[in-house]
């Protein structure tokens, strides 16, 4: 979908919610609703926010999402916060396509995954993605910064260890080894099947992607050069028709271009 554009569809869904998506074009946890809105064909209203004027931290944006961080989906004015639990909220709202295995055993294995992805690769990529687009940002606003950082409510802290260079060595390097062992984890998974809860794509590969992409994008994907099966994982969600959906031009980053970062 085009930065800014409403995604319009036909009468299928009238008389459902209203969605609307407040997200950024860069930010990961914005391209995973991305993509579960996409696989589900949902319409929906977006609301870029510009993150170089700090429209996240805007009362009138944390009125509806206290934490301050992006996406939040509102359904008739409703918030709905963090990125993987907009997703379970779309996959239970909005039943088909089926991004959850039928059964509950299978639910939690998927829940599992996206406790683990969360909590490890989301957390881990924000380190290397800080250090090689970010620093630039944080040293035009100086003295800004640190109003920035003390207005950020849930992630001061993490930016308080930012230097004028970003990460130290072992803060970058311990993400880097959370990244891989993520990478072995997901690599056994798919033995099998295509996806990471065998045949059927989920919820939890929509989770894992951003991650993979960002790393990608940050040309750390010499990573996985010795698993193949995370490779093909990646190329064949590059093949689905939401990868093009959700990765709309210029919402992926190079190292070289950190001015297009909004």
């Amino acid at each position: 979908m085009p930065a800014g554009e409403t995604v319009e569809r036909e009468d299928a869904l009238a008389g459902l919610p209203e969605l609307v998506l407040f997200h950024a074009a860069h930010s990961t946890c914005s391209q995973k609703v991305r993509l579960c809105l996409a696989e589900k064909n949902l319409a929906y209203t977006s609301r870029i926010l510009a993150i170089r004027r700090n429209e996240h931290l805007d009362p009138a944006y944390l009125a509806i999402n206290p934490n301050g961080v992006i996406p939040t989906l509102t359904v008739n004015g409703e918030s709905v916060i963090d990125s993987s639990v907009i997703c379970e909220y779309l996959d239970e709202v909005y039943p088909l396509p089926n991004l959850s295995p039928p059964d509950a055993m299978g639910r939690a294995r998927m829940r599992a995954w996206l406790r683990y992805l969360e909590e490890v690769p989301t957390a881990a990529i924000r380190i290397p993605s800080i250090n090689a687009l970010f620093v630039g940002l944080m040293n035009e606003l100086g003295e800004g910064w640190e109003d920035v950082r003390r207005r950020t409510p849930l992630r001061g802290e993490l930016y308080a260890k930012v230097g004028p260079q970003g990460f130290g060595r072992a803060e970058t390097e311990a993400s880097l080894q959370r990244l891989r062992a993520t990478l072995d984890r997901v690599d056994a998974a798919l033995q099998n099947g295509p996806w990471l809860l065998g045949p059927s794509f989920s919820l939890a590969d929509i989770v894992l992607a951003p991650t993979l992409v960002r790393m990608e994008d940050l040309g750390l994907d010499a990573m996985w050069s010795d698993l193949p099966r995370v490779a093909s994982w990646l190329r064949r969600l590059a093949e689905r028709p939401s990868f093009a959906i959700a990765y709309f031009p210029g919402s992926r980053v190079t190292v070289a271009t950190t001015d297009q970062l909004i």
